[in-house]
């Protein structure tokens, strides 16, 4: 007589502790913004017979997975929705960014359009609003891997009818960001101290991620004020 290995039951997590396992990375999550996300066909998690709410870890990595593209990419909602919902999206995971003082991957035109789903003229018109950043001219230009998650979320934007001459401002705002942070460590950068210049990178990469929160706040505050 044989005997199968009965399967590991999966640990469902209550709300209460979702919250709790969230809150280190997004300080203001709480019940009821997850409650808001269900509401808006975001989340599906299970229910008992009592009506409480049971979360796996695919709803938890998927929840994750919204609260990063609120805060780090400032994307509505419903661009959210389509982009997870989206054919292929397991199989396509947003790449951290490249450490500061790393040297990135480059990819071809072809490969861009091809990696991002866009096609030549959305990429040739993001490109001239500043929203791409090739190196070279011509047959010799390449573009920085991270241009393919750029070039997608523009695309889920323009989706919307926010066309690449809107999306300016924002690259505006950004290369004034970038350029503030490159004059506090200017010095140290172009120095030839090595140690220096690893502890300026560090910092750097540091003040980078504090000002990329205080952006989302402002966002936020300013958007939750245009609707009250």
């Amino acid at each position: 007589m044989t005997t199968t290995a009965s399967q590991p039951r999966e640990r469902l997590l209550r709300i209460g502790e979702v919250v709790r396992r969230l809150t280190e990375e997004f300080p203001d999550i709480s019940i009821s913004k997850i409650r808001y996300l269900e509401d808006e066909g975001l989340l599906t998690p299970r229910r008992t017979q009592g009506g409480y709410r049971l979360f796996s870890e695919a709803d938890l990595e998927r929840l994750q997975t919204i609260l990063r593209l609120q805060r780090d990419e400032f994307l509505p909602l419903r661009v959210i929705r389509d982009e997870l919902d989206a054919p292929g999206q397991k199989e396509r995971k947003r790449r951290r960014p490249v450490a500061l003082g790393a040297e990135e991957e480059t990819i071809t035109h072809d490969e861009l359009c091809e990696r991002a789903g866009i096609d030549p003229n959305a990429a040739k018109e993001l490109e001239e609003f500043g929203l791409l950043a090739p190196h070279g001219t011509a047959r010799e230009k390449r573009y920085p891997e991270s241009d393919v998650d750029v070039a997608a979320t523009c695309a889920q934007l323009m989706r919307y009818g926010v066309d690449p001459r809107h999306l300016r401002t924002i690259r505006t705002a950004t290369g004034r960001q970038a350029a503030l942070i490159e004059q506090l460590f200017a010095a140290a950068l172009r120095g030839r101290n090595a140690e220096r210049r690893r502890q300026a990178l560090r910092d750097m990469q540091q003040l980078a991620e504090l000002a990329g929160e205080l952006s989302s706040q402002l966002f936020w505050r300013d958007l939750r004020g245009m609707t009250l």
